[in-house]
């Protein structure tokens, strides 16, 4: 089963992470605030990379997140052109970054107001973690 995903941040973590999803065979938009990380990732994985967190967010059943602190990720979710402003009813946004509780309720709450479902799964073990797994 295909599905249609976006992955925005595309650092140590996400870029690894984001390359599993494409290699399973699921349609991956990237975007990345370094539009070149996002070029190098297309180039390696395919998919397709997206101007804005919006745009990338945009008919994705999954939007997952990889960034690097709480203000990054309000930025890339709330900011202008936020994946929240491209999320469609129904669809799910999973934030891997590693944030405080604070940020992960602020943004469940807003999630179930725009009727979309919000996790909260930050990852955790460096570089190696998503460079080997399978």
């Amino acid at each position: 089963m295909t599905t249609r995903v976006a992955f925005i941040g595309l650092g140590t973590m996400g870029f690894p992470m984001a390359g599993h999803l494409a290699r399973a065979g699921h349609h991956v938009t990237v975007f990345n605030r370094t539009a070149a990380r996002a070029e190098r990732w297309t180039g390696e994985f395919g998919g397709r990379g997206a101007a804005t967190p919006a745009v990338a967010a945009k008919d994705a059943e999954f939007v997952f997140c990889c960034v690097g602190r709480d203000s990054d990720l309000r930025q890339v979710t709330l900011g202008p052109d936020g994946a929240f402003g491209g999320m469609e009813t129904g669809a799910v946004f999973v934030d891997h970054t590693t944030a405080s509780a604070t940020i992960a309720r602020e943004l469940s709450g807003i999630a179930e107001e725009r009727r979309f479902d919000f996790i909260d799964a930050p990852v955790s073990g460096g570089a190696q973690a998503p460079k080997t797994a399978s």
